[in-house]
């Protein structure tokens, strides 16, 4: 170690800040799209050699970059985005710190074309390599927009290069990142391809229903068919005397008997940007506590908004977490506004009700067969038929106890009607009649209730 301080020249200085923002080619890809997204483009064109490694080249028609700023834009902590002190507590794009261009420009050779005219002639290219950091500017006809060419990433950091992947493992962590930022900003079109051929194209949505063709794009279509569209707005007193404030919470979330082992398909978004946090992953679970399997992985894509004032982005160097002023009311409202949304789920019809009493009803013989080691042939297993849903007032076992009275009520009597009506055909274990606590099956049979652990029913 040297002894003295000293000032690390521009290069080492950027490297090492590539070292937080640019871990592989697709943190490359995230950082370009942003900047993408920030200049409000309509379509983004992707190009992609060797999982990303040799080339990666991303073009927009957003509003492009003034030719004389075009030097200043590799410049670290250069940006149009933010100006004062302020400006961080309300931060309205996806990226703002200024330093991703710089970052890769140093382990990369990057070169940056723009143009603000309709004019292609009045377009500029500037270029920028890792080894020597001297920028090059000089005129280059390109339409109105934006081109970033990224080639030969990590070329003189070959020990950052030793840590990748193989090229189809970076090229999937690139298509993941694309598929995210398609989620969330689904007016915009994404066209990719890898190696000279088409890989994957997203059209820009100009209709509800077109958004739901690119959450099918995404999730599959089994998942829209499997998933409820929640809403939920409310204003929340903010409690700091600034007076009052909305959140909002739209998107799709799986039913629960469709869920995964894996968390690998759940996309939370606050303000446009997808983000890990563990409030917001507690608040789901909670809300999914009682209708999920132990073991099992909710499906979702969320997308929450508050006022930009009440979120801090800037705590992390990719932006991939965030911290909520008021965390405990954020919290409280996702667990409130996905609880409600589960509970509203139901059998279709009194006939698929009735179905589902005996799905529960044969689940319950099932178990008591387990536990006595008779297990008879004609009795299915719980999971074996299917069902359809709608959202309707409450479910048995998903509303609050001031609401399940009413609820039980009208059920009882039902299924007592009909356990009396078939006296003779009544199944040892009864009729199902509720769900408690997402845990248990409550049955009446001809002598009176019967008690089943629902998880050890499934299991057998």
């Amino acid at each position: 170690m040297n002894s003295r301080i000293q000032q690390l020249n521009t290069r080492l200085s950027n490297q090492i800040a590539a070292g937080e923002v640019v871990e592989r080619p697709a943190s490359v890809v995230k950082e370009l799209l942003e900047n993408c997204i920030d200049a409000n483009c309509g379509k983004i064109d992707i190009e992609l050699e060797a999982g990303g490694t040799k080339l990666i080249r991303i073009r927009d028609d957003g509003s492009g970059i003034h030719d004389e700023d075009l030097t200043l834009a590799l410049s670290r902590h250069a940006t149009s985005k933010i100006a004062e002190s302020q400006d961080l507590e309300a931060i309205t794009t996806l990226g703002f710190r200024g330093e991703a261009l710089a970052s890769i420009a140093s382990v990369s050779r990057l070169s940056l074309t723009s143009n603000r005219s309709d004019i292609a002639e009045d377009g500029w290219r500037i270029t920028l390599s890792g080894t020597t950091m001297q920028a090059e500017l000089e005129p280059s006809p390109h339409p109105r927009g934006t081109t970033v060419e990224v080639r030969d990433l990590f070329f003189n950091t070959p020990a950052r290069r030793k840590f990748l992947r193989a090229e189809r493992t970076e090229l999937q962590r690139i298509e993941d990142v694309v598929r995210k930022v398609s989620l969330s900003h689904p007016f915009v079109g994404i066209n990719i391809q890898h190696n000279g051929k088409p890989l994957r194209q997203y059209l820009a949505a100009k209709s509800d229903t077109e958004i739901a063709r690119r959450v099918a794009a995404v999730f599959g279509q089994s998942f829209l068919d499997n998933a409820i569209y929640l809403q939920d707005g409310t204003p929340e007193s903010a409690g700091n005397g600034d007076g009052e404030r909305l959140m909002h919470l739209h998107g799709w979330i799986g039913l629960p008997t469709y869920s995964r082992s894996q968390a690998d398909q759940q996309y939370f978004y606050v303000n446009g940007r997808i983000i890990r946090d563990k409030l917001i992953s507690h608040a789901i679970k909670q809300a999914y506590s009682d209708v999920l399997f132990h073991g099992r992985q909710p499906v979702f894509a969320l997308f929450f908004s508050l006022p930009p004032h009440h979120v801090d982005v800037n705590v992390h160097p990719t932006k991939s977490e965030v911290r909520f002023r008021e965390s405990r009311q954020v919290h409280d409202f996702l667990f409130r506004a996905i609880f409600h949304a589960l509970a509203e789920v139901r059998p279709e019809s009194g006939d698929d009700l009735q179905g589902f009493a005996e799905q529960a009803a044969q689940g319950a013989q099932l178990a008591q067969a387990g536990q006595t080691g008779r297990l008879e042939q004609n009795v299915p297993s719980p999971l074996q038929s299917s069902m359809t849903f709608r959202t309707a007032a409450s479910l048995p076992g998903r509303g609050y106890p001031g609401e399940q009275t009413a609820i039980y009520g009208s059920l009882i009597a039902e299924s007592s009607d009909t356990a009396v009506s078939a006296q003779e055909t009544v199944p040892p274990l009864g009729y199902a009649l509720a769900q408690l606590h997402g845990i248990y099956i409550l049955a009446q049979n001809a002598n009176g209730l019967v008690i089943v652990d629902m998880h050890a029913a499934h299991e057998r």
